[in-house]
């Protein structure tokens, strides 16, 4: 193995790619192939990936010709669906001996890889398709951000549901004015991506279809044990995911941060357990404040809610019909599976009971109640529901929306399917990296504030900097050489 991980590097840096691509030529840049296909790279195909893989090659004009994964299971998988593509564990090696072949980089891998894959593709010219949170730290955000504007990159970040009929709606709605200027946002899920227990003590033997190594990739080496990091508990840890809010809070933030046209926030407070140095904690209670925008008051309130139990009863949030309790949604609070915590089902919203997932926004002529997904918004006025059905009628028509479908699997490719067409030269991406770095900056500093348990933060847009210094020693992170 420690042969082979030489030889490998070695390779790496003797094809000038070096760890993010920064030495590319101009002259090695790909061309779209001259058929007016798209040949994809797929990096990251188990789980969350390779419903990736199956929604891009879903697209008629797509051709897969590579695959990657740092698990041999998941590649032989994608492998039975793609058997012409050629396979790799290694995405720098993919990237350097197919730079010529490959149009577009689609990039599922856990969050800590996501820049580093993400800027080597760039760097070599190609569009890139990441998974959300955009990236694992905020300086990470904001050079991907740097980069495509800098190469002219089509980009789009995998926050699929932002292409659905009633998030479109609701931000519409909202732009419309139908609650006036909002001056708070309250949003929630009791998904639990967070650990307080203790840091595992030591190893297992490393399965014989996983590269730890390059599992690890640029983050710090450590003991492989099992259950803990792969396959999708690395999300609850520091070094490898970006906890609840960073896994759902992407989704559930995006329509109001789009519809309210925010920049990233002035201050940032968490409340929750002090840090254990492993885990994201389990519940947070994070609360951000915005300038103001045409679409609000003079400063915007933003809370969001997560773990077991989540939100935390308020005035805000209480329904018509709906009896006083002390968590709103009356969320059966016991520990989730992964799979439960990955899935997309959605639960219908009962008479007077908050949705399981959501955002309520608040405005000076009522609130207006967006589920977490698939269902439409409602407007409450004076604690009662109003009729907007002539309003929704009229945005409908005004901007050729249709009615709404509400099936996720033919719903759920329209944002894959964007970002294909517009690498073809048809379309325009709805959540470029100029918007989701930006998004995804807001949501790391939450998580950040995460690490300064009920203190705020005051975050300095221009210079990139948190005015508490403490706090910027978590807005990047040294990269291992692997």
């Amino acid at each position: 193995m420690c042969a082979y991980n030489k030889e490998r590097r070695d390779f790496v840096k003797k094809s000038g790619l070096g760890l993010l691509g920064i030495a590319i030529a101009p002259s090695l840049l790909g061309n779209l192939s001259p058929n007016n296909r798209l040949r994809t790279a797929h990096i990251g195909v188990g789980g969350m990936g390779n419903e990736d893989l199956k929604a891009i090659s879903s697209h008629k004009l797509v051709d897969v010709i590579a695959l990657c994964d740092v698990d041999s299971t998941n590649l032989a998988a994608a492998q039975k669906l793609h058997p012409k593509a050629k396979l790799f564990s290694d995405y720098r090696v993919m990237l350097a001996e197919m730079k010529n072949e490959i149009d577009a980089v689609i990039v599922s891998t856990p969050d800590h890889t996501h820049a580093p894959a993400s800027m080597m593709a760039m760097n070599l010219g190609k569009p890139v398709y990441c998974q959300k949170p955009l990236t694992h730290h905020v300086s990470e955000a904001r050079a991907m951000k740097k980069l495509a504007a800098d190469k002219n990159l089509i980009t789009q970040m995998g926050i699929q549901v932002h292409s659905f009929y009633d998030y479109k709606l609701a931000t519409l709605l909202i732009q419309s004015g139908i609650i006036g200027k909002v001056h708070t946002v309250r949003a929630w899920s009791p998904k639990n991506w967070g650990y307080d227990g203790p840091k595992p003590q030591g190893s297992d033997s490393i399965p014989e279809t996983l590269d730890w190594n390059l599992w690890l990739g640029t983050s710090a080496e450590r003991p492989y044990k099992k259950d803990v990091y792969h396959p999708g508990n690395w999300r609850k840890l520091l070094d490898f995911g970006c906890g609840t809010l960073g896994d759902m809070g992407v989704h559930i933030f995006d329509t109001p941060y789009n519809a309210l046209e925010l920049d990233v926030p002035r201050t940032i407070r968490n409340e929750c357990r002090e840090p254990n140095g492993f885990g994201f904690p389990e519940n947070n209670i994070v609360t951000y404040e915005f300038p103001g925008t045409k679409h609000t008051a003079e400063k915007l309130t933003w809370v969001w809610y997560d773990g077991p139990g989540a939100p935390k009863m308020h005035k805000d949030l209480i329904l018509p019909g709906a009896k006083e309790a002390t968590s709103a949604t009356n969320v059966d609070k016991k520990e989730k599976s992964v799979e439960e915590k990955m899935s997309l089902d959605t639960k219908a919203t009962g008479a007077g009971k908050l949705p399981e997932q959501g955002a309520m926004f608040i405005g000076d002529k009522g609130r207006l109640l967006l589920p977490h997904f698939m269902e439409l918004p409602k407007k409450i006025v004076d604690g009662k529901y109003v009729d907007i059905s002539d309003e929704i009628a009229r945005i409908e028509k005004k901007n050729n929306m249709g009615k709404p479908i509400r099936n996720y699997n033919s719903e759920g490719q329209k944002h894959y399917h964007q970002f294909v067409d517009a690498c073809l030269g048809q379309a325009e991406c709805s959540a470029p990296f100029s918007y989701a770095s930006r998004l995804t900056e807001t949501i790391l500093l939450g998580v950040i504030a995460g690490r300064f348990p009920n203190k705020t933060l005051h975050w300095d847009n221009n210079e990139a900097k948190f005015k508490e210094e403490e706090a910027n020693q978590y807005l990047e992170s040294a990269y291992r050489d692997f």
